[in-house]
This record gives C-alpha cells, structure tokens and sequence, in this order.
C-alpha cells in the first residue's frame, strides 16, 4: 500500500504553519484572486513565498487554487499572476476552467496542474480526457460512492492520481456549482463569493395560498432544507486507502487556525494508525472526540455510501457545534520551571480545567493554577486578545501545542 497524502486547507500564514506542523503532508490555499474563496485571509505573492519556503524545508508541498469559473474580466492579469507562480516553485495548480486550463499551458507549459471538484469529474472517460490533456490530479466530485470511486480509479490511466475530499462542509450543489447566491444577494459563488444561502432559514409557501406555510417545520424557528451536516469519513480510513485516492482533502479554509490543527492531528494519528497496523487496525474513540472538538455541523458519510438519505440534512439549525473553545496556543516552554509562555486566543481564568494538544503528545488536562503578566505580577484572568502571559504546566509543553477548554453555558 502507498500511504495517501494528507492534505489541509490554509487560509493564512499562521493556518498553513498549523496544518504542516500538525502533520499535514500538502496544503492549498487561495491567492488574492483567482480563488472560490474570497472571504478568506488568502495570500499575497509574498505570503505565497513565504508558505512555499515553509513547507519545502519541511518536505512538504503547497497547491494554489485558480479555480474560479470567469468571465471575461476575470482572465485579466491571469497570465502574469500564473507566470509569478511558476517563478516560486509551486507544486501545482488547482483549476476548473478549461480557458484557465489553456493559459496555464501556455505561459506555464510545465507546471502541475490538479482538476477542482468544481469541474463536475464523475466518470473514467472524463478522467481519462483531463489525463490526456496534462492533468496530473483529478479532485473528484464529492456526489462519488466508493464503488464508483473503485471503477473510475480501475478505469483511469495509470499516471492519474486521485484526490476527494474526505472532512469538512458540504455543498448542497452539484460539486459547488451554484447560482443561489447570486439569486439571492448578488454574490457569485462561482467566482469565489458565495454567501452560503443554503444555511438560511426558510418556509414552504405555495403560489396561491400567500401567507399559509406548509407544515414541514422542525419548530418556530423554520426549517433549513438545503443545510448539508458537514463530511467526516476518519471511521472509514480502511475503505478510503483501498479505493484508491491519493489525497486525502480537508475542507476548510475559512476556518480557524486551531480547526486545522485539530483535524489535520485526528486524521494523522488515524492514517499512521492504519499503515503501522493495518492487520489490526481498530477506530480509536479518541479520533473521532477530537473532531468534536473543532467546530462542526452534526457528521455524515456523504455520498460514499450511497446517496444521502434524509439524514444527510439538518433541518433544525444552520448553526455550528461549538463546544470548546481554542484559548491559548504555546510561544515557549522553560523545562527548568515549568512555566510555558503563551499567546491567548480566548480569555481564560484561575481554577478553569484546560486540555493541551500538540502534533507528537497526548491530549492532557490540567487546572490552571496560576499565571503572571510579562512583567512578571500575578494576574487572575487573560481577557486581552493574543495577550502574552505565563503558566506553570503539569507536563512539558512545547511551541505551537494548543490549549483549549470547555464553553461554559453563556458562551
């Protein structure tokens, strides 16, 4: 067996450095145009340098995604934008557009190129046209069972690789291709500025009784019919590997730094699992707790099993479980004193229970029993943001370990 890439979504700097040092073994990320998502930090040419520079001293490599499906205006500056790519030595390019497709080649004639889950790829004949085009990497449509996946992986020709998303959000379109948000408040989700319009609530009226809603509500608070429970396949590693997929994709750029970090360790932690002991191999409960623990909609196996029933659908709420919070993450550690320095994301106070994680040690918990200010008093609470303090730690902590606790009630 070939042990499968890991990959993670970064939507910053400091996102990518968490994907990577967590155990990501790639990651993609969005330039300031081009891109499906606009709303994220997204990177300029500079961070783009930065990231790459990152990742190839660790061994690892990045992706850009160019996968927004333009129009005329959008191919404005694509050539030059491709041409500064090249020059930094990314490790490929993420397309959906056939137009986009042919500049590459002719800018850019020897760079990888991966084709989007945007591109609709649902067969082996499609994947053999893209293969015979130059693809490298097909990201299959999310809407593939895994005895489809098998055939097509069969199927293909023997160079194609094959990546599928296997955590995060899911679509209610077809592989993202979607026109609500443009219906509904003139934003192009194909062009990287979707405003989510599935998650809002709405109500069935028919035509001709205006005003009556037709009794398909969950409660007084509506009913979310296109609201999708969010992808999470690391109960099914096993049948992932044996279907041949390349790359493992996390969905998420948007999200927080300490999402990434979460699920990209789970996922790690499940596939080395895998590989050390596949004759063996059992679940971990643990796996599966830790991506509770990162925001997230109620889980589904999407398509691999077979099209999703009713229960691929959330209909009571669009909003996220949220039941830790991400605190404080880890600048330095004195192994003399015990005493970690740290950077606060969240406000934590004396006496509240903590759990630190880290990419190589197991989760521990903790009280806090005490922390001081950077001159050195005493304090009781960190209310300010990124404000840096110290802690004394039961256990060794090391940089860029995470510390997180429970939500109380009221937050």
């Amino acid at each position: 067996m070939i042990k499968p890439e890991l990959l993670a979504p970064a939507g910053n700097l400091e996102k990518l450095k968490m994907a990577l040092i967590y155990g990501a073994d790639a990651v993609y990320l969005g330039g300031e145009r081009f891109g499906l998502r606009a709303q994220a930090g997204n990177f300029t040419l500079e961070d783009i340098k930065e990231g790459i520079e990152i990742a190839h001293e660790l061994g690892k490599k990045v992706y850009i995604t160019v996968n927004i499906i333009p129009h005329n205006e959008d191919l404005e500056g694509l050539s030059d934008y491709i041409k500064e790519l090249e020059k930094l030595s990314v490790d490929a390019l993420i397309l959906s557009d056939p137009g986009v497709f042919l500049t590459i080649k002719e800018v850019a004639p020897g760079m990888e190129i991966h084709l989007s889950t945007q591109a609709n790829n649902t067969n082996y004949k499609s994947a053999e046209f893209w293969y015979k085009q130059g693809v490298k990497r097909i990201v299959l449509a999310r809407e593939l069972s895994f005895n489809e996946i098998k055939d097509i992986v069969e199927k293909a020709p023997k160079g194609l690789e094959f990546e599928a998303f296997v955590h995060g959000a899911m679509c209610i379109s077809y592989s993202g291709r979607c026109l609500l948000s443009n219906y509904m408040v003139g934003r192009d989700a194909n062009r990287g500025e979707c405003a989510h319009p599935c998650r809002y609530k709405y109500y069935l009226m028919e035509e001709k009784r205006p005003g009556q809603y037709m009794p398909i509500e969950e409660d007084e608070k509506g009913t979310y019919i296109f609201n999708s429970r969010d992808l999470c396949m690391i109960d099914h590693i096993p049948e992932l590997v044996n279907s041949g997929i390349k790359s493992f994709k996390i969905e998420g750029r948007m999200k927080s730094s300490y999402y990434v970090a979460t699920v990209v360790r789970a996922y790690r932690k499940a596939i080395d699992e895998y590989f050390e002991k596949p004759e063996n191999y059992i679940v971990d409960k643990e796996w599966l707790d830790e991506v509770h623990k990162a925001s997230h909609r109620e889980f589904s196996t999407g398509f691999y099993f077979g099209k999703p029933d009713s229960k691929g659908q959330i209909y009571e709420t669009s909003s996220y479980v949220r039941d830790y919070a991400f605190v404080g993450i880890v600048q330095d550690y004195d192994a003399a004193s015990g005493i970690a320095t740290i950077e606060q994301r969240n406000k934590m106070s004396l006496g509240e229970e903590i759990e630190i994680i880290g990419p190589h040690k197991k989760m521990f918990t903790q009280k806090i029993e005490a922390m001081w200010d950077t001159d050195g008093q005493e304090i009781s609470s960190v209310p300010h943001p990124q404000q840096i303090f110290k802690m004394r730690m039961k256990k060794a902590v090391e940089k860029y370990d995470i510390i997180r606790r429970e939500r109380g009630a009221d937050e």
